[in-house]
């Protein structure tokens, strides 16, 4: 080849290079509203030394942006925030209080539209499950009594709720809206979490029998994929009568031999390209750079770790202890724990459950945390 080919190739690579980094450069803030702005999530982030503050604030700043940019409840963002951070008050303090009012307030907006027009409509079945999970985790954690919104939420959505057992779900964008399975273990969970509801409502027939219905589907259903096993083991260690101890023993098996070398879990070992939701994202699944090594990514580690907990996994026995470690070592500049999307390659809003559980993680673990200012 003359000198001159080489050089020209030297240089085209350079520029496609460059080219590529700028893009990933100019990619939306992945939350921006008012004074906040949170960059981009990206696979390059930097890795930092474990900081609570900057996770907390990552959570805070995206619940935030996502509620007064959006307005609506999100299974990826401010329903994930008031779901799993309530937990994690005795770490970081009390919960913002503007996004369980904005709950409130959207629970009054969505009990407006009627049972007919919400039933079948779009996210909404799910935003009213989620509305239902995160002011019962409130209650749980926080004001540690039921309150009336909580009740009424949780009897909207047995309204909902079909002759399955389960409720309307879209099937696009997984993992949150990909199957009526999942409508199905966020609306378990929130029965779970609400102080004294099923005790307050077994003399109410209809709903008890609605439970009932509920917990069969979960425990009898056939399952897209393991992702929605692990979903299963999780919603029966809050929730009895769901599965026996022998089935758990499996599931919480099915998990463990699915931890990487590295002490991490990836999402993408836990259903193949077609079994999520209706298999529209499957060209661009298989089209990743990673698909052939599926990496280790923060969403599945910590929910595999946290699923584990409540098992009844010793946190010092050797999975757990590696799976851990792999969160104290992979935190990234932002706060968050970096986790592809299963849906594009913009936003991947997967960062945020990404960071959401593995601070919860870290927390039943009873890791030493540096002092939040």
């Amino acid at each position: 080849m003359p000198r001159s080919s080489g050089i020209l190739i030297v240089l085209w690579f350079v520029v496609i290079t460059v080219s590529c980094v700028r893009g990933a450069d100019k990619l939306p803030n992945q939350y921006e509203a008012g004074d906040i702005k949170v960059a981009a999530a990206r696979v390059d982030e930097p890795v930092i030394d474990i900081s609570i503050k900057k996770a907390a604030e990552h959570l805070d700043h995206g619940t935030i942006a996502w509620t007064q940019q959006k307005k609506c409840v999100s299974c990826h963002t401010n329903g994930t925030y008031l779901f799993i951070r309530p937990s994690l008050t005795p770490t970081l303090g009390v919960p913002l209080a503007e996004t369980r009012n904005f709950f409130v307030d959207q629970l009054a907006v969505l009990s407006k539209m009627g049972v007919r027009k919400l039933r079948r409509s779009g996210t909404r079945p799910a935003q009213v499950i989620y509305i239902a999970a995160g002011l019962a985790e409130w209650d749980a954690h926080v004001t540690k009594e039921l309150s009336p919104a909580t009740d009424e939420a949780l009897r909207l959505a047995f309204e909902l709720q079909n002759k399955e057992g389960t409720w309307h779900s879209l099937t696009c964008w997984p993992p949150f809206e990909s199957s009526p399975y999942q409508e199905a273990h966020m609306a378990a969970m929130a029965v779970a979490a609400a102080p004294g509801w099923v005790d307050a409502v077994r003399e109410d027939d209809e709903l008890r029998v609605k439970i009932d219905l509920l917990k069969k589907y979960i425990g009898t259903t056939d399952l897209p994929h393991d992702y929605a096993r692990v979903l299963q083991l999780w919603t029966s260690l809050r929730l009895t009568g769901i599965l026996d101890p022998e089935q758990k023993q499996t599931l919480v098996k099915l998990i463990s031999e699915k931890q990487k070398p590295d002490g991490g879990w990836s999402i993408r070992q836990f259903a193949t390209p077609e079994q999520w939701g209706s298999g529209n994202r499957a060209g661009k699944l298989r089209d990743e750079p990673e698909f052939g090594t599926k990496p280790s990514d923060g969403h599945m580690t910590g929910l595999a770790i946290l699923v584990l907990q409540e098992a009844g996994v010793s946190n010092d026995e050797g999975s757990l202890r590696r799976g851990l470690n792999w969160l104290r070592k992979h935190q990234r500049k932002s706060g968050r724990w970096w986790t592809r999307s299963l849906n594009t390659s913009k936003s991947h809003f997967i960062t945020y459950s990404g960071t959401a559980y593995p601070l919860l993680a870290l927390q039943r673990a009873s890791i030493s945390w540096p002092t939040v200012d």
